[in-house]
């Protein structure tokens, strides 16, 4: 064979002229004649086998020149032509290369046939994978989700192929082919032919796909036979870094592929060469858009996930993008150091190096939790979570990475919120301190240890022995070294010398100082020789007699020698036995006494340890309580994944008994009525792991296990926590869980009392047995008389509490039969449960137990429920109460005992209340009250319902009656008039409630009613506070006439103004909150009675009293966003609270508004009217709370319109403003408004409004900040603009200030003097002028005056002139301010829906 075959860089290049002895194509086959040349080619595989490529290699190349148009038959059958070669040739060569003598024609005919081969395999392979993807691109699925039927077959007939071809060219590459070569020097084309096929394969968009793991894997482990054997690791490490930075996609593949290159072909260099790659990529390059810099993250996390003990070397390279701007590139280099913490640098075998790394790695973690980019904050919370969960984080960092990851609670992002309480999840679920964690019970136990320490130190420094080694005998062991120093200082030497000594010797540099004591001089000599510093002994020896020169025992040193200085050392060291025994004390214990002090000292290391193990503890303990505050105020926060992390942090904290833990699970237990199903189902499961799911050995066990649980989250509950807890015990017993007829059995023996327990587990148990009544009605009904004998029986007065807790549980079963639509279930009079009742209410009446009324309040609402004519047993039980009460003051003694009837002993009573128990006679008040209200509402509910039903079944027994053809006709008749009458079957449900209100407003209090006996004492107690002084009867008397005031109208009326001055001068917090309640109440059912009184309810937000603050804008809240109330101006009240000083009662405020916000321009409206009432010059309220106020308020104004509106109404306000304060106040509102083009515009125009007062800085720096806002990305003449307005506010400004005159503010001013003659006045809003309220012309402009900054009041005796306002068009009406003698009047009548219905409702 005379010629060679050179791989062309250019595939056309062979049909060219080659050089000498070069192969060249001679015949291009044609597409027609392709099928034949390729049967001949088959046909010579088969005889002649691999070598016959060296023949028809141009019918191959012909195929790749022909490529787009010869079919894909004829591709596929030479790509399977060309496999067969390629195995043939790996499966023949190994004879020939491991022969030991071989022909040059033979050597080169093998080379020609594999570099040919591998060539054609390699083009086509490109060629068909281009193809691949561009088929697949075109098939792709559309909407439908279907794919072409060709293409989808094609393309998994490809992968099928493309497998095959990489395994034939491993096969072939993995023999030591280099021997081919003259001295083994592969040719660069060749392998870049091979690596350009691989890298061409990989750029495909699935290759990371699952399916596409064979060929990933064939590639990856041909590409590291090419870099272990073919010296491609150069090409290599270029080429991965050009590849990520054009496809994101290969992060994950190449992360894969140069892990097993470094670990199965041991080239670990390449690690080393490709992160240099990336670490040399400069901070400006990765900035860019297309920079891969993602890919690049990508790769270096997942590398370091699979060696990362080979990133090590290298980590210096990759440290410096720390400081870089890429936050993605920090992200990744933080993850590249967790991989290395947590599966390398870790464990107690590290050495100094690796400690020395670690702790490197870990301050440079802890420097980058305070990122300036929340991602890589949150990344590294995520990393740290990894550490901690692995166990590699070292004890003594524990603390201070606890204290960063509660700090990152309060981070902006939420990522970095949620990865914190992770973090702290994962500290407490891995803490190696304690399985319960309680700084509480950490206390005592470190205070005692800590005492044992003492102990044993000051114990083990009493028992120091002394030294029986003579000073004289130290004295001769160290003569010799200390006459040498003697004489080195007595040399004379310059002063460097002596510095030069002194360094090398290592002495100490400290001072030697003389004391006043010559004694105390000679003291510390000694103690500088016991401790061989002995040029520091000479220097104060010598110093020593300059001070002391009439001292005996530094007199020898009047001659300065050695032999003499020598001396005076030694008296002083040994001195007399007396001396010699007080300075030999600190000596070094005597060996005999060595091994009992070794024993001590472990005692006291251990000791000490104990005590640092329990300081640390603690302080892990706090820190862990400090989290669970601030998490638990996250449970209601709007983001819902940070929400679900509180709830997991919460059962983390709860199971392992931290301290406070149960105040975070009660808190999330209201979270079971969210609106979101995620938390919900996150809350219900949290509740479910740590009460639900108990353990124990048997069924009875868990049973015990989930009452105690149960039971300890019932205790001290509040009424809301019991009811969210329904939910969940509801959900329990109505899984059908196997447990649920045991934990009924032992919540039974537990009440009953057959198992000894406290009176709280007894009550924790019947109110779990009245959750359980909700899901099973049968567990109450069935064992009503069990309940009765042991709460309500004999010893129902020793424990109300319990018998409270009964009545609640037996209120159960009245859920299904109100929800029911068939008869109501009622229980006869005599029923043992009814006696009971009223046995223990009317012997309570008479006794002072605090618990009482809480019974009363719910035996009074079960009798209604339950009972057959509850109005009747009620009516006994009040006159039996009453009766009582008249006995008890007849035994007293002190009353006349003539009483006869009840209506005459409560008169009687009321005019001698001074002389009666004043908490009986406020039970009594209180049970009258409480039966008022619940008879009001049986009537509106019970018995109303009850008529409903009767006339349905009577309309539906005569519709059965009545004939078919009948029935159609009268049907049609009584649609028909119906329809015309606009009733539609209205008519009955109308006569219904009007026979209810006829019943409430004329019989209920009728003179011959029993409850009206007692009106006239209530309004008597209430209306002489000073007579009825007592706090409990006060409180119960006005909560009781409330309560009788919702009874008619006319009794509303005629004690308005009593509750409303009870409300306002009650020196009793309690008595004006419940006053408020009642009134709320009141508003809702006597709207229009109510309504002039509206200003009164307002003041409570006033109150001085925090509980009466919070409870009035709570009622008003409801009011308002139920649409009972009007929102006016007085809501200015409420947005003072957002600045009070009770946070619970801020955030109520901040809620209404939040609410509020969501009615169509309701907080729009009101805004002109809250500023004129809070800059209000009265009011007093200083500059800083106006600003708070405001900014929450216009972060409510998100349309460019009201925008554009509000700063034409707060520009017109400038006109009416009298004070600097109040200008100020205006500036201020318009500078926190988000300021657009047309507000913008809107500004300029009122011009005149405010130019005068410009010279105030008040004024005139919001109204600067408002151009500087708006030049922010502005277009450039929008920005002319604005700079012009600036120009012209600091030329008025500076006119006023320095008084400067110029020709352009001349033409200003005469211009400005121009326009102030001819407009006189702010110019009215055309916008609504000419609407008008119920009738009530607007006034006009000329009728405005510039009074009052404030909104107007509007006065009886006659009307001031205001500036109207689209926003006031909704306050014309009257204000409610009262005079002292007169009783506000109804001015607009407000309609509401019928009482039945909105009862019903």
């Amino acid at each position: 064979m005379s010629w060679d075959f050179f791989v062309p860089v250019c595939t056309g290049d062979l049909v060219n002229t080659g050089g000498i002895n070069q192969y060249v194509v001679q015949d291009v086959v044609s597409p027609k004649q392709l099928p034949a040349s390729l049967s001949r080619f088959k046909a010579a595989l088969r005889s002649q086998g691999p070598l016959c490529i060296l023949e028809h290699f141009d019918t191959c190349y012909s195929v790749l020149q022909h490529c787009n148009s010869v079919e894909l038959g004829v591709k596929e059958d030479t790509l399977e032509l060309l496999v067969q070669v390629v195995s043939g040739l790996a499966a023949t060569l190994p004879a020939l290369l491991m022969a030991t003598s071989v022909s040059a024609a033979e050597r080169k005919e093998k080379l020609n046939a594999v570099k040919m081969s591998v060539f054609l395999l390699c083009k086509l392979t490109e060629t068909l994978e281009v193809f691949s993807c561009r088929q697949s691109f075109v098939t792709a699925p559309g909407k439908g989700g279907k794919k072409g039927k060709a293409g989808g077959e094609g393309l998994m007939q490809w992968d099928t192929e493309r497998e095959k071809v990489l395994q034939a060219l491993v096969q072939l590459l993995q023999l030591d082919i280099r021997s081919l070569w003259n001295l083994s020097l592969v040719e660069e084309e060749f392998i870049s032919c091979v690596t350009c096929c691989c890298y061409k394969v990989l750029e495909n968009s699935t290759i990371s796909h699952v399916k596409s793991k064979p060929t990933r894997d064939c590639v990856i482990h041909l590409l590291g036979v090419l870099i272990k054997k073919y010296n491609h690791l150069l090409g290599a490490s270029v080429k991965v870094i050009q590849l990520l930075q054009h496809f994101e996609q290969l992060s994950s593949v190449f992360a894969q592929a140069v892990s097993v290159w470094s670990t199965e072909y041991g080239v670990r260099a390449i690690i080393g060469e490709v992160i240099r790659e990336i670490g040399q990529k400069s901070s400006e390059e990765l900035a860019r858009e297309g920079s891969g810099v993602k890919a690049f993250s990508s790769f270096l996390s997942e590398l370091s996930g699979l060696v990362p003990e080979l990133m090590i070397p290298n980590i210096s390279v990759l440290i410096t993008h720390l400081e870089g701007e890429s936050h993605t590139m920090r992200v990744a280099v933080c993850e590249v150091l967790g991989d290395i913490l947590v599966r390398v640098l870790c464990g107690d075998g590290l050495d100094e190096s690796g400690k020395a790394d670690r702790d490197r790695f870990f301050d440079t973690l802890q420097e980058h939790l305070h990122d300036t980019h929340s991602h890589v904050r949150a990344r590294v919370l995520q990393v740290y979570t990894r550490i901690v969960n692995s166990k590699a984080l070292p004890l003594c960092r524990y603390s201070d990475v606890m204290e960063l990851a509660v700090g990152r609670l309060m981070d902006k992002s939420i990522n970095a919120v949620k990865s914190a309480i992770q973090l702290l999840a994962a500290f407490i679920a891995h803490n190696p301190y304690s399985c319960k964690l309680s700084s509480a019970d950490l206390k005592k136990p470190l205070e005692k240890e800590t005492v044992k320490l003492r102990e044993m130190t000051e114990k083990l420094e009493g028992k120091a022995p002394v030294a029986v080694i003579k000073a004289s005998e130290l004295w001769a062991a160290m003569e010799p070294e200390l006459h040498i120093t003697v004489g080195t200082e007595l040399e004379p030497s310059s002063e460097t010398e002596k510095d030069q000594q002194e360094d090398e010797d290592g002495l100490d540099v400290e001072e030697e100082k003389v004391t006043e004591d010559e004694r105390a001089t000679a003291v510390m000599i000694a103690q500088y020789l016991r401790v061989n510093k002995y040029r520091n002994a000479v220097r104060l020896c010598i110093k020593a007699h300059s001070c002391f020169p009439e001292s005996e025992m530094f007199a020898a040193l009047s001659t300065l020698t050695p032999e003499t200085l020598m001396e005076t050392l030694a008296l002083i060291f040994k001195g007399s036995d007396e001396d010699a025994a007080e300075l030999s004390q600190n000596l070094p214990p005597t060996p005999q006494k060595e091994g009992e002090k070794e024993g001590e000292d472990g005692e006291l290391k251990k000791q000490e340890m104990l005590v640092q193990y329990l300081k640390d503890t603690e302080t892990f303990a706090l820190q862990v309580e400090r989290a669970i505050s601030v998490i638990n105020t996250m449970l209601y926060l709007k983001t819902t994944s940070v929400v679900h992390e509180a709830v997991q942090f919460c059962v983390t904290v709860c199971e392992f008994s931290v301290a406070n833990s149960v105040i975070g699970v009660r808190k999330m237990l209201p979270l079971v009525w969210s609106t979101d199903t995620a938390i919900k189902d996150a809350v219900v499961q949290a509740y479910r792991r740590l009460y639900l799911n108990p353990q124990g050995d048997n069924i009875r066990m868990k049973a015990h296990t989930l009452v105690d649980s149960l039971s300890e989250l019932m205790v001290d509950a509040s009424l809301g926590t019991i009811q969210c807890l329904e939910e969940i015990v509801q959900e329990f017993f109505g899984s059908g869980s196997n447990l649920q007829s045991t934990v009924v059995q032992v919540l039974w023996e537990r009440f009953t009392g057959k198992r000894e327990t406290s009176g709280l587990n007894r009550r924790a148990a019947v109110l779990l047995l009245g959750m359980a009544t909700r899901a099973e009605r049968e567990v109450v009904l069935s064992n009503l008389d069990t309940l009765c004998s042991v709460a309500l029986g004999e010893k129902v007065t020793e424990d109300f509490l319990l018998a409270r807790d009964t009545v609640i549980t037996i209120c159960g079963i009245t859920d299904h039969i109100r929800q029911s639509k068939g008869a109501p279930f009622r229980l006869p009079q005599d029923h043992q449960l009814f006696t009971c009742l009223t046995q223990a209410l009317a012997e309570g009446v008479v006794m002072e137990d605090p618990y009482w009324q809480g019974f009363m309040e719910q035996a009074v609402r079960l009798i209604y429920f339950l009972a057959e004519s509850p109005d009747q047993l009620c009516s006994r039980l009040v006159q039996r109460s009453a009766r009582l009460l008249l006995d008890q003051i007849a035994e007293g003694g002190e009353v006349n005992k003539d009483s006869g009837q009840t209506r005459d002993g409560s008169q009687e009573s009321s005019e001698q209340g001074e002389q009666v128990n004043c908490v009986c006679l406020a039970q009594l008040l209180a049970l009258c009250g409480c039966v008022a209200f619940w008879q009001v509402s049986h009537l509106e509910r019970s018995v109303s319902a009850e008529l409903r039903r009767r006339r349905r079944e009577t309309e539906e027994r005569e519709e059965k009656e009545k004939g078919p053809s009948s029935k159609a006709k009268q049907s049609a008749n009584e649609s028909a008039m119906e329809e015309e009458l606009g009733l539609m079957g209205a008519s009955a449900e109308d006569t219904e409630a009007e026979l209810i209100r006829k019943i409430c407003e004329t019989e209920l209090l009728a003179e011959e009613n029993l409850l009206c006996a007692f009106l006239p004492l209530l309004v008597k107690v209430c209306s002489s506070p000073g007579r009825y002084s007592h706090p409990q009867l006060t409180t119960a008397a006005c909560l009781a006439l409330s309560q009788y005031m919702m009874i008619s109208p006319t009794v509303c009326e005629e004690n308005i103004r009593l509750i409303f001055t009870v409300l306002e001068r009650s020196t009793l917090p309690v008595v004006r909150a419940n006053a408020i309640i009642a009134l709320g109440d009141l508003t809702v059912r006597f709207p229009n009675i109510l309504e002039p009184w509206t200003q009164n309810l307002y003041a409570r937000l006033s109150d001085e009293v925090p509980s009466v603050r919070q409870t009035a804008v709570t009622v008003l809240t409801q009011l308002v966003l139920k649409d009972v109330l009007k929102v006016k101006g007085q809501v200015s009240e409420v947005a003072v609270l957002l600045i009070d000083p009770e946070p619970h009662i801020t955030s109520l405020a901040l809620n209404f508004f939040n609410e509020l916000a969501t009615k169509d321009n309701a907080i729009y409206n009101l805004l002109p009217d809250i500023i004129s009432r809070l800059s209000d010059p009265e009011r007093g309220m200083s500059s800083e709370d106006f600003n708070t106020i405001m900014k929450q308020l216009f972060s409510y104004i998100t349309k460019e319109r009201q925008t554009e509106s509000l700063v034409e109404k707060l520009c017109q306000r400038f006109r009416t403003a009298k004070t600097e304060r109040q200008w100020c106040d205006l500036a201020t509102s318009l500078s926190l408004l988000s300021m657009c083009e047309r507000g913008f515009k809107r500004l300029q125009e009122c011009w005149e409004c405010y130019s005068d007062k410009l010279t105030e800085p008040g004024v005139y720096q919001p109204l600067l900040s408002i151009t500087a806002k708006l030049r922010r990305g502005a277009k450039a003449q929008f920005k002319a603009q604005v700079d012009e307005f600036e120009k012209r506010l600091t030329a008025v400004h500076t006119r006023g200030l320095e008084n400067v005159e110029s020709p352009e503010m001349d033409e200003e001013n005469q211009r400005e003097g121009s326009s102030e003659k001819t407009v006189m006045r702010t110019p009215l809003p055309t916008r609504g002028r000419t609407r008008t309220k119920r009738g009530q012309a607007k006034p006009s402009s000329s009728s405005h005056s510039d009074d009052s900054f404030v909104t107007p009041q509007k006065s009886r005796k006659s009307k001031k002139p205001v500036i109207t306002f689209s926003s006031d068009e909704e306050e014309d009406e009257e204000d409610a301010v009262m005079a002292e003698s007169e009783t506000p009047k109804v001015t607009t009548p407000i309609s509401r829906a019928s009482r039945r219905a909105r009862l019903r409702n």
